[in-house]
């Protein structure tokens, strides 16, 4: 038997100039109903950067991220079948035309930071505590990063 690799994700955190941010309500019959930015797996051969703007576009259909300030952070769930997930922070001026995904993300809407809607997806949660530089939830490692 072999040790299954860490999976590797990807959030980003998209603001508008009036600093909400996306969030879309993320329901899978299998779990319960949390709110979650949007996200996804890396593909092989992807960029961090070009992985968080296509799963944005599929899942918001949200066309026109630019990169803001480079990565938020990267977070790791420290367990076994855990996993990796980078966060990206980019600006946005358009409407979300999804759901691109309307079976997993029925809604998206833009929220106030300092207002999150409750519950959040676990790994979201851990990337919006480490863009906001709230205190990390002790079940997730969080490395903040600053790219300029």
């Amino acid at each position: 038997m072999t040790a299954e690799r860490p999976k590797v994700g990807v959030g980003i955190v998209v603001e508008r100039a009036d600093g909400r941010i996306l969030l879309g309500r993320r329901v899978k019959p299998t779990e319960p109903e949390t709110w979650c930015l949007p996200g996804g797996h890396l593909e092989p051969g992807e960029t961090v950067e070009a992985a968080a703007r296509r799963e944005c576009l599929e899942e918001s259909g949200l066309s026109d991220t630019t990169n803001a300030a480079g990565f938020v952070a990267v977070v790791d769930t420290g367990s076994a079948g855990g996993g990796v997930v980078f966060g990206v922070h980019a600006r946005s001026g358009g409407v979300p035309t999804g759901p691109g995904e309307p079976h997993i993300f029925p809604e998206w809407v833009w929220v106030d930071p300092t207002d999150l809607p409750r519950p959040l997806f676990p790994a979201s949660d851990a990337l919006l505590r480490a863009w906001t530089g709230a205190e990390p939830d002790p079940a997730w490692q969080v490395l903040r990063v600053t790219a300029g």
